[in-house]
C-alpha cells in the first residue's frame, strides 16, 4: 500500500508493514532504530518494557509512538504509574528528606488507587524512544496542535504524552505544549552542561578521572562492529548499574537492543577494556542536534570500589562530548557526582494532554500536577536531587 496523503498531515503506521513512500529521505538511522523494535516487539529489546509501537509521520520527520491500555508494573518509559508512583516510593527509601518522608509516603499511598482510577496508564506516548531521556532534536512542536488532534480521534479515551521537556533542551516545543492546552508535570531534575570544554574541562574532578584513567590499566575502544559477546557483556554491565544498583524501573535493556542501537548508527559506543580484553566499563551516547546524552552506561560493579570504574564510564562519554563540541544532557541522580563537574540543574517535565477525556480523569491528573510542582520541585531543588 502506497501513502497518498498530504505528507504535512499526522499519519500513524505500523513500522512492520510502512505504506509506501512513508519514511522520509536522511533518517536511515531513525527508521533502522524504529524497524528495529517494531521487528520484535519493545519487549525483545527491554524485557520490562509492554507496549503496541508505531511511527508516526508528520511533515519530513517520523516519531517513535507507544501505545499502552492500562498495563501495571512496567518501566516508567512507558507508564507513568511506574514513574510518579512506583519509582517515588523507592526514592523515598534512598534520600533522606527528613520529617516529611511520613506525609509524602502517605501521599503516594493515598495517590496510586486514584492515578490508576484515572487511567494515567492508559497512554498514548509521542516521539517516544523508550530511554530515561528522550532528546527531540531539532523538533520545535509546530505541528503539536495537528499531531494532538489526530490521535486525540484515533484514541479518544487514551491520555496523550510527552516525555523529556525541559526549558534546556527543547524550550521551544516545551513553550508551545503549555500553549496548546498540555498539562504539565514535573518528573525529575537532570543534570546538564553547555559548554564542556569551559565547564567540564578545568574541574578538579574531571582532571582527577583522567589522572584516574590513565593509571588504569584500561584502553578505550570506540565500538564500530558490535560483537554478540560484547553486546551480551555491554548488557550484563549496564544491568549491574541501572538495575541492581539503581531501580529494576529502569528500562532493562537486551544484547538484541545494545546490538541493534549500534548496527543502526543511533547510539556510539565506547567501552574501557582492560588486559584481557573484557569491558570493564561503557558509554552508549545518544546525539541528536548538539546535545549529548547517555542511554547506556555500565560497569562492573563487582569490582572493588577503589577502581573507580563509574568515574570512567562517565569519562567516556563525557570525553566524547568534549571532543565534539557537544552540549551533555546528563539525566538525573548522581548529583553531587555530575555538579563537582560542572553541570547544572533544569527541572524535566512531561506534558499530558487529558482535554478530550471525562473530567474526573482531568481533575485527578491537573491535581497532579499542581501537587507536583507544589511539593516535589521545591523538594528537588532543595535537595539538590
Amino acid at each position: 500500500m502506497e501513502w497518498g496523503g498530504d505528507k504535512m498531515s499526522p499519519h500513524l503506521f505500523d513500522p512492520v508493514s510502512p505504506p509506501a513512500n512513508i519514511w522520509p529521505q536522511g533518517q536511515a538511522d531513525v527508521r533502522a532504530y524504529i524497524e528495529g523494535i517494531a521487528q520484535h516487539g519493545p519487549t525483545h529489546m527491554a524485557e520490562n518494557v509492554s507496549a503496541k509501537w508505531r511511527a508516526l509521520r508528520s511533515g519530513g520527520r517520523v516519531f517513535p509512538v507507544t501505545i499502552n491500555d492500562g498495563e501495571v508494573g512496567g518501566s516508567y518509559v512507558c507508564l507513568p504509574h511506574s514513574a510518579y508512583i512506583l519509582y517515588a516510593r523507592e526514592e523515598l527509601d534512598l534520600v533522606d528528606i527528613g520529617l516529611l518522608a511520613p506525609f509524602m509516603r502517605g501521599l503516594i499511598k493515598l495517590a496510586s488507587p486514584l492515578l490508576l482510577g484515572a487511567g494515567i496508564n492508559k497512554i498514548v506516548q509521542l516521539d517516544n524512544w523508550l530511554l530515561s531521556t528522550n532528546l527531540h532534536g531539532d523538533w520545535a512542536g509546530e505541528d503539536i496542535s495537528q499531531i494532538r488532534t489526530y490521535l486525540m480521534a484515533k484514541y479518544p479515551k487514551h491520555i496523550l504524552a510527552l516525555r523529556s521537556l525541559d526549558d534546556w533542551s527543547c524550550p521551544k516545543l516545551l513553550s508551545v505544549c503549555k500553549d496548546d492546552g498540555w498539562v504539565l508535570l514535573p518528573s525529575r531534575q537532570i543534570w546538564v552542561t553547555d559548554d564542556m570544554k569551559a565547564e567540564w574541562t578545568p574541574r578538579h574532578s574531571s582532571k582527577n578521572d583522567k589522572r584516574h584513567f590513565n593509571k588504569a590499566k584500561l584502553s578505550i575502544e570506540d565500538i564500530t562492529i558490535m560483537t554478540t559477546p560484547d553486546a551480551e557483556r555491554i548488557a550484563q554491565l549496564y544491568y549491574m548499574l541501572y538495575v541492581g544498583k539503581y531501580s529494576p524501573l529502569n528500562p532493562v535493556f537486551t544484547p538484541a537492543y545494545i546490538k541493534m542501537t549500534c548496527e543502526a548508527g543511533l547510539f556510539s559506543y565506547r567501552c574501557a577494556r582492560d588486559e584481557s580484553g573484557t569491558i570493564m566499563a561503557v558509554s552508549g551516547a545518544l546525539i541528536r542536534g548538539d546535545i549529548l546524552t547517555p542511554p547506556v552506561v555500565g560497569y562492573d560493579t563487582d569490582r572493588p570500589q577503589k577502581e573507580g570504574l563509574y568515574r570512567i564510564a562517565c569519562y567516556l562519554f563525557n570525553q566524547q562530548a568534549m571532543t565534539q563540541g557537544l552540549r551533555v544532557n546528563g539525566s538525573a541522580g548522581a548529583a553531587s557526582f555530575k555538579r563537582h563537574r560542572g553541570a547544572h540543574a533544569r527541572i524535566e517535565y512531561s506534558a499530558f494532554y487529558v482535554g478530550h477525556l471525562p473530567l474526573r480523569r482531568r481533575a485527578v491528573i491537573k491535581t497532579l500536577a499542581v501537587l507536583l510542582n507544589r511539593l516535589a520541585v521545591p523538594m528537588m531543588k532543595r535537595k539538590q536531587l
